[in-house]
């Protein structure tokens, strides 16, 4: 139950809730334990008029006077009844919407590291399938446990008053129930870790197939893929089978030991009956209702046992999650004002999840206003500057500055606010092209939306859909192109209007003339502002104020776009390259 012990603070701000529940709860047993009592005297009646001990009209008054009794007792049962399900129940679904936001803003909070290492599957199911089961111990098993020992302990209590020794042969098996209860609920919380984990398992390999659907159709491997998830799909449904077969254990065992008792009180209270132990035979028909209405508490205690397990399983993966701390931390909490002044000193980085060094001794300066073009080969670490600026990772030696400030001495929401951030692989949600684009500004007008599409150079392939700006994407942006895509995250980047902007590679799905747009588009919105391209084309840096390529981790060269033009090296090299390929598509063209 140590893993439970978390939900304590939702009880601690349900309590009122709660404790009215447990009030009506109280109320609505007491008027539900009515019945065996007036049913008993509705027997003993019928008794008394059948040995004429009794006249006719006392006969109807007394059955007519508790067939009343027990109409408003069962109505205003039924009343209490509803309002203890709207009182718990509501509390549990309160609680599993607290959870959810508590579990999602812990998923925001946590380092890119943490997503590297964890599969998106196993993240939705612990938000969904664990929070569900521990919704489940909130409402249903706490209010049936409510139900169990309100019954017991007001239906003992009047058993005793009336019938001590019948009562002790009723409540005799419930020992071995207790023992029965106690061996199983061990199994059943193993079992139910496993079964978890073999959900998660399901659901990434699920989403990670239909995510990579057009890979696996491409290469053809669509049975392979079956098998696989059939495998993994059979040995969930065996781990399921074995917590079941537990499971099923609990409510035979229930019915036979209230049979048991059943059996009891007709021959034990058949046998006092006769030996004058017993005054009323109505006493023996109450204590069978009694028996019968403490079953399905009875033989809730194996269910409630096993949703308390369930939900100790699934709390404590939740919590596997909720007790991680995030790499990144935040370690200025006054607002910090960001400029755009960047600089790395002597800046060394290795990925912790492979241990590949990245950069390499890294030293470089770009001043506000100033636009920077970092070129260099697949692998050379281009893109992981950027990651730093954002501080998506932490260095591990050398020094990162904002406007002459430690990055990490920065307030970190201030530094993510003022960067406008196109990654390399273009990700759009599965919403409309309009809020897409104002994901980067929530409060943008249709006009700057406009705008900012068509600086992107985008804004007339939007027109050309038939719902425009309004257009329904696909997941992940797959209705659309590649440049397209590009596009429609370079507009969302720009609309914003941050301080600085970082670009890594997002033009590379685009032709040149395409290219050479959005680039003369950007040179006018950059002004002012502190641009960083990440690029593969020197005709992405040919208007950068300074440029530096990367190989290896290394800056190998250094300078301007017409100081690196009169020197050998790569990106002359690059430039030549790209200006005789570009030649030969023209000639091509014409």
């Amino acid at each position: 139950m140590k893993a439970l012990q978390h939900l304590n603070k939702y009880f601690i701000k349900y309590k009122y809730s709660l404790l009215l529940g447990v009030f009506i709860t109280i109320l609505a047993k007491v008027f539900a334990l009515f019945t065996p009592r007036l049913i008993g005297e509705s027997v003993t009646v019928i008794s008394k008029m059948l040995n004429d001990e009794i006249t006719m009209e006392v006969f109807k008054a007394e059955l007519g006077l508790n067939i009343l009794y027990l109409v408003i007792a069962a109505v205003i049962s039924g009343i209490f009844t509803f309002l203890m399900r709207q009182t718990i129940i509501n509390v549990s679904r309160y609680v599993e919407y607290d959870l959810k936001n508590e579990v999602y803003q812990q998923y925001q909070r946590l380092s890119l590291s943490f997503y590297k290492s964890n599969r998106t599957g196993d993240l939705m199911n612990r938000i969904s399938e664990d929070v569900s089961r521990v919704r489940m111990y909130i409402g249903p098993a706490i209010m049936y446990s409510l139900n169990m020992v309100t019954l017991f302990v007001v239906a003992l209590i009047y058993m005793v008053s009336v019938a001590p020794k019948l009562t002790l042969y009723v409540v005799a098996p419930l020992p071995i129930l207790s023992i029965i209860v106690y061996k199983l609920s061990k199994i059943i919380n193993q079992r139910s870790t496993i079964v978890q984990q073999y959900l998660s398992q399901l659901s990434a390999y699920t989403q990670e197939s239909f995510s990579g659907i057009s890979v696996i159709k491409s290469y053809g491997i669509e049975a392979q893929n079956y098998q696989d998830f059939y495998d993994l799909s059979d040995e969930s449904k065996r781990k399921q089978i074995d917590l079941a077969k537990v499971q099923a254990m609990f409510f035979p065992s229930m019915i036979m030991l209230i049979g048991i008792s059943n059996i009891l009180v007709i021959y034990v209270g058949g046998m006092q009956y006769m030996n004058g132990e017993i005054k009323d035979i109505g006493t023996i028909a109450e204590f069978l209702i009694y028996v019968n209405m403490l079953t399905w508490p009875v033989a809730a205690v194996g269910w409630v046992t096993s949703l308390v397990q369930q939900a100790e399983a699934s709390q404590l993966r939740i919590n596997e999650f909720l007790e991680e701390e995030p790499q990144i931390q935040n370690k200025v909490e006054t607002p910090s004002t960001i400029e755009g002044s960047i600089s790395f000193n002597h800046v060394n980085f290795t990925y912790p999840d492979t241990n590949i060094q990245a950069l390499n001794d890294v030293s470089f300066t770009i001043n506000k206003g100033q636009t920077l073009a970092i070129l260099g080969k697949t692998g050379s670490g281009k893109s992981t500057i950027l990651d730093l600026i954002g501080r998506l990772y932490d260095i591990e030696s050398g020094e990162i500055t904002i406007d002459g400030t430690p990055i990490d001495q920065v307030n970190l929401d201030d530094l993510r606010n003022s960067i406008g951030y196109v990654p390399q692989d273009a990700f759009l949600f599965s919403d409309s092209i309009k809020n897409n684009i104002m994901f980067g500004k929530e409060d943008a007008s249709e006009a700057e939306v406009i705008t900012a599409a068509k600086n992107a150079d985008v804004h007339k392939n939007i027109m050309s859909f038939a719902k425009a700006y309004d257009t329904k994407l696909g997941e992940r942006g797959i209705t659309l192109s590649g440049g397209q895509k590009q596009r429609i995250s370079i507009a969302r980047a720009i609309i914003k209007s941050p301080k600085i902007l970082l670009f890594d590679d997002c033009l590379s799905a685009v032709d040149t003339e395409t290219e050479e747009k959005i680039l003369k588009n950007l040179n006018q919105i950059s002004q002012g502002k502190t641009t960083i391209i990440v690029s593969h084309r020197a005709s992405s840096a040919k208007n950068a104020d300074h440029i530096i390529v990367l190989d290896n981790g290394k800056i190998i060269q250094s300078g301007s776009p017409d100081m690196l033009l009169n020197v050998e090296g790569y990106y002359k090299e690059l430039y030549n390259n790209q200006l005789t390929e570009s030649n030969e598509d023209r000639l091509i063209n014409d």
